[in-house]
């Protein structure tokens, strides 16, 4: 079985909500997991949002990429944008979507326009995974 790693800085939010959807959207066919270079636990509007659309991650956690075995992974897909990504070392196949974070510790930024940048997370991501051809990782 084909094994994809979605890779952010905190896995918190745009790598738990591609994790969600890309197992909901591939069933068994592929091996789908989740990680950050600084694991900050699931951000609760990421369950929310992803909740919206009948997809529980309220039992998923945040891991680090140290804990991942890189040479089981046939796709790596980093979704940082301003932030650095982490860097791993390995010959996997890897594309990178950078997204902007939806989370923020900003106090200017209201409940309401957060759920906007975590629907906005999880829109763009659906988007992409519908485009991504499975094929590719053979």
């Amino acid at each position: 079985m084909k094994t994809i790693l979605f890779l952010c800085v905190a896995n918190s939010a745009r790598s738990q909500i591609a994790q969600g959807l890309a197992r909901d959207m591939f069933g068994s066919q592929v091996r789908v997991l989740s990680a950050g270079s600084a694991p900050a636990g699931v951000n609760p509007y990421a369950v929310q949002v992803m909740a919206e659309n009948g997809i529980d991650i309220s039992g998923h956690r945040s891991k680090s990429v140290d804990d991942i075995d890189l040479a089981a992974v046939d796709l790596i897909v980093t979704l940082c944008a301003d932030e650095v990504c982490p860097v791993v070392h390995t010959r996997t196949k890897r594309m990178d979507w950078p997204l902007p974070d939806p989370a923020t510790n900003d106090p200017n930024v209201s409940k309401d326009q957060k759920l906007v940048n975590f629907r906005a997370a999880r829109d763009e991501i659906f988007a992409r995974l519908t485009k991504l051809d499975l094929n590719t990782l053979d």
